[in-house]
């Protein structure tokens, strides 16, 4: 009796040295990843320098490719690259008139995150985000807007390179990673002010399925 319970105990121990083996070598929080993402940004814009300006957000698409690097098994670096659409229905008053319109504008995003890592389930992200303005889209929707107000929103001096801040969490699940966000632009959208349309900075949550390849 006392030798079936002695070899059914060092079964036991052997299954459980087993499972946390396979536990370890599914613990990536110590290798280099790299992976792909996509999804959906929920944007809108703060900090309006105009009074009779205001907006509601709006939804875009996000994907882009991303790079975790480990400086320790519970922290690490991830720089990314990323295509990003950003924006914000306006509606205010320009010169006198009245304006309704859509506006969508899309970045180069490099975010460049410290990376904290309690569990190989959990990723905390956080650190400056640098974008570069590639494209931009206004679409008036108001037929009493003027040739002079598309002229002014067409001719504003817009920033192209941008300085944000981003922060977020991600779940791990071996392979796939569903991540979730929040980003704000530090710096105004206006290189020199020196126009009446909306001043504003891009604020954004953006939700991504990634792959790590």
């Amino acid at each position: 009796m006392k030798t079936i319970k002695f070899i059914a105990f060092a079964a036991l121990l052997m299954l459980s040295g087993s499972i946390f083996a396979q536990d370890a070598a599914l613990d990536n929080r110590a290798k280099v990843l790299f992976g792909l993402k996509a999804g959906l940004n929920y944007s809108n814009v703060y900090n309006s320098k105009t009074d009779a300006f205001r907006a509601d957000p709006k939804f875009g698409l996000a994907g882009g490719a991303f790079l975790s690097i480990p400086i320790t098994k519970y922290f690490g670096f991830q720089p990314e690259i990323l295509v990003s659409q950003k924006g914000f229905e306006g509606e205010g008053t320009l010169l006198g008139s009245k304006y309704n319109f859509k506006r969508t504008t899309t970045y180069i995003d490099i975010p460049l995150q410290i990376t904290v890592k309690p569990s190989e389930f959990i990723s905390i992200l956080a650190g400056p985000q640098f974008s570069y303005l590639i494209k931009q889209k206004d679409v008036f929707t108001n037929t009493s807007v003027s040739f002079s107000q598309e002229q002014e929103f067409k001719n504003e001096n817009i920033r192209k390179n941008i300085l944000g801040f981003v922060v977020g969490i991600n779940l791990n699940l071996r392979g796939v990673i569903l991540g979730t966000r929040l980003g704000w632009d530090i710096s105004n959208n206006h290189g020199d002010g020196s126009f009446t349309t909306p001043q504003y900075k891009n604020t954004w949550f953006q939700a991504t399925l990634g792959f790590t390849l």
